[in-house]
Parts: structure tokens; sequence; C-alpha cells
């Protein structure tokens, strides 16, 4: 991860103006607008949940979202990283446009800031009307920066707003609207409060206080993200007695909580597969919290669910994907451009308006939703943005418009890029070095898995969509894709 210094991230923020179109919010929400929570879990691989296949980990609650809603089998993140996904959700932009294009670290503490002269999602919602509000993890700027929650469009927020200090699940402190808020017991050293439970905790509350407004609830839980960690309750109990005896994961120097512990590091854990199980299913317990306070509040005929992850399956800190066939049928980890570092689970419940039990073929991706929050809430179209809506799929539609192409890159291990145009998926690594460079086609139709490179056979295909990636990068004074 790069760090940038103060003078690096004002340049930055000069170069990273993108305008935008927006009308004045009317005094009053209309009435048939519904409440949204988006929920993004966190390196969450796309066959981590039941419904998908998964054999270990029971996930009842998502499973029921997608009985009840909407499942789109081709949902792509908007990068196989955290910030970079985040950053084309809020901004419409896909990583050769959006400003945030990789995990770049500032000191002491966070990541390089959003620009406050953009239009985000959460801005839309705000201007509309609503009350918003982010709990989870944030990771695009830290208090008193451009990018903190407050100058991106929320109300409220508690959590991390470091993405690096977002490895530790029984951190010394959280941040609240700016504010550091220390957690009884734990000071880096000693493990008492875990912080998942006290973020869902205020989830839970600013739905209950806002159950008379029509609200925007961001949901970036933490889980399963590396560390490893759970609390030693009944679902730990339960994995651990499914898993046995395990080979424990053994934290190198400063992984482990004490005097010399590292923040960035991953404690050890005597039962992986266990703590891993555990997280995703408390993920999807976190779910069923949040179905059953809206259900209990009268307000779960009126809101509009999606539930994501940023990206494929991590290796990190023990865990171990290829036990849990987290990224089922599909090539690569969180970091690949294959197909199992961005390919994800997305589901969509809208009651009245979603048909239950359906599923959609649509090709879509993290950029799409900005415009499609603003068509749903009756908003001008912002300018210049990459995303199309989706409400007509939603809706079940025929007049859906598709993308001609998308795209990503990907800054770190030597520069990637990839294009997925109809089927058609061009896969470019080791971009920075032109004496390294590889060109990979695959045909998603025959090949999901992304087993049999087609270049050499379809040399004008190979070149048309190498055209695609040259044009769809825009150069960034900070995250530099090429040699210089």
């Amino acid at each position: 991860m790069k760090t940038l210094s103060l003078p690096g991230i004002l340049l930055f923020a000069a170069a990273c103006f993108f305008s935008c179109t927006t009308k004045d919010s009317d005094d009053q929400v209309a009435q048939n607008r519904p409440n949204v929570i988006f929920i993004l879990a966190d390196d969450l691989g796309y066959g981590d949940l039941g419904f998908l296949g998964q054999q270990y980990i029971e996930t009842p609650n998502i499973d029921r979202l997608a009985k009840e809603g909407m499942f789109f089998t081709r949902h792509y993140s908007g990068s196989p990283v955290c910030a970079p996904s985040r950053s084309t959700l809020l901004t419409g932009l896909h990583t050769g446009h959006t400003p945030i294009r990789g995990n770049s670290e500032v000191q002491p503490e966070g990541q390089l800031p959003l620009t406050d002269s953009l239009q985000t999602l959460s801005k839309i919602f705000q201007q509309a009307g609503y009350a918003t509000g982010a709990f989870g993890k944030w990771g695009l700027g830290m208090n008193q920066t451009t990018g903190e929650p407050v100058n991106q469009g929320f109300d409220d927020f508690y959590g991390y707003l470091c993405q690096r200090y977002a490895h530790r699940y029984y951190p010394a402190y959280l941040w609240e609207n700016g504010q550091k808020v220390d957690l009884p017991g734990n000071d880096w050293t000693q493990k008492t409060t875990y912080a998942p439970d006290l973020i869902q905790a205020k989830t839970l509350e600013f739905i209950e206080e806002n159950k008379a407004n029509p609200f925007f609830l961001f949901m970036p839980i933490v889980m399963p993200h590396a560390e490893l960690a759970a609390p030693d309750d009944e679902l730990f109990v339960k994995y651990k007695e499914k898993f046995g005896e395990e080979k424990p994961h053994v934290a190198p120097q400063g992984g482990d909580y004490g005097p010399d512990m590292r923040i960035s590091a991953y404690q050890s854990e005597a039962h992986p597969h266990a703590a891993f199980a555990a997280m995703v299913e408390r993920t999807d317990r976190f779910v069923g919290e949040v179905v059953a306070k809206l259900e209990a509040l009268g307000l779960a005929e009126n809101t509009l669910i999606v539930f994501t992850s940023d990206n494929g399956a991590h290796r990190e800190g023990g865990a171990d994907p290829d036990f849990f066939d987290s990224n089922g049928p599909f090539r690569g980890y969180k970091r690949d451009l294959y197909e199992g570092g961005i390919h994800v689970p997305m589901i969509v419940k809208w009651p009245s308006k979603v048909k239950a039990g359906s599923s959609s073929d649509h090709v879509s991706a993290f950029w799409d939703w900005l415009p499609t929050f603003g068509e749903i809430l009756g908003e001008e179209k912002v300018a210049g943005i990459d995303g199309v809506s989706l409400l007509p799929s939603l809706l079940g539609e025929q007049s859906q418009t598709r993308h001609e192409y998308l795209y990503w890159e990907f800054h770190e291990l030597g520069g990637r890029q990839a294009v997925l145009q109809g089927n058609w998926k061009l896969v470019k690594y080791q971009v920075k070095d032109s004496t390294k460079t590889t060109l990979e086609l695959f045909d998603l139709a025959s090949d999901p898995g992304e087993q049999q490179d087609l270049a050499a056979q379809n040399p004008e295909k190979t070149k048309e969509l190498a055209a695609l990636l040259e044009q769809s990068h825009f150069p960034n004074p900070v995250f530099s894709l090429f040699d210089q």
C-alpha cells in the first residue's frame, strides 16, 4: 500500500474533479419512495452462501432474501479490493475513472480521501430528503478530510474510518461522527469487546430512530475479512464441533495482540475454519436482525434491500477458500481480475416491486447503483458516469439498457486490467512491465471458470478488446497503472 503525504493528497484532490448535475429535492419526499438498505459484506466469496452451494456454513437469512427477492447471476464488484470497490459504488465510475483506485494509506491512520466535489450515491439520497447512515468499514477518508462520511452524504457514521484498523476485531476504539469512541476492555493487548456487535447495535438503532422518515442505510459489514476472529459463543462452538481439531494459523511477529502488535497484521487462530464459518454466519445473523427489525416496525413492505460483497474471497490470516469452495465455479481470489476476484453474489428484495424468487442474467456492476437509486428517487441523471440504471431489470421490464462493456483495473501485483463484452472477457496482467505482459481471452458462456485461453485463436477479438482496455483508462496522478 502506498503512503501519501499531505501535498500528494492535495494534488490528487485538485486533479480529481468530475462535473455532475443534480436537481434540488422537493421539500418533502414522496410517500412511495422506499427506504433503502445496502448491505456490503467484506471479502465474502460467491460460494460462501448456502443457496449458492455452500456445504459447511449456514446462511438461512441471506438464503431467505434470495428466495423473497431477485438474484443477479452476473453482477460484478467495482474492484478486487476494498477501497476502490467502494469508490466505484459511491461515484458511479469504474476504476478507470473513479478517483480511488487502490488501498493507498495515509498516516497515521486512514486511506486516501474521496474529494468532496464529487456527486455520490449517498449525497443523492441526502439531497432527496432521506436520513442517511453508514455503519461498518469506511476506508475512503479520515475525519477532518474531504472523504469523511459527513462530507460524502452521510448524517451518521459509526465504525472504522480506516480499513487497516478494520483488520482488528477488538480495536481500542471506533469512530462515531468524527469522534473517537473507546471500547470497554480493549487496549490493543486485551480483547473484551467485539466491534462488529457494537456496530450492529448502532445499525439497528438507526432504523429505530428513523422509522417515521425515509432512510438510506449503508451497511459495509467488516466480516468475513481477515483477521479471523469470532467471539467464543454458540456459533463458534457449533463450528468447532463440526470441524474438530484443526491445524492452527500461527501469526508472524506482530500479528497477535500485545505490546508488539502491528495493527495491520492478523492474529493467530487455533480454529481457522471454525472462526471463518462463524464470521460468515454472524454476517447472516446480522442480515436477519435487520429484516426482523423492519418487520417489527412495519417497514418491510416499503424497504428495498440489497445484499452483495465487495470482492472475492481472501486467503489472509489463515482463511482457506479452497476448503470452503468459497469462489464456487470461478477462478481466482481477492486481488484477481479473473471471475473469482470480482464476480459477486447480489440479491435485491423489494416487496411488491421485485418478483420473489426471480433471477436476472443482466450483466451489471457496482457503478450501476448510483443511477439506479437516482431513477428510483426521481432525481436528475448525473452526468459523465459509467453506470446505467438497473431499475428496468428490477421491475422485470424489457427496456433495460445494456453495457457495451465493463472495465476494471488494479494497481498492485504488477498492474492488471480486464474488460468484459458480452461473454468475451480479456484479462491483462503485468501491465506495468511490457516485457512481462500477458493477454488472455475467455468465452464465459462455455468456460465460466476461465480455463481455456482463446487469444491465439481469436486475434481480432483480442485486438478489439485490448483497444477497449486502453480507451477506458483515464490517467490518475496518484494511481499510475503503466510504466513511467
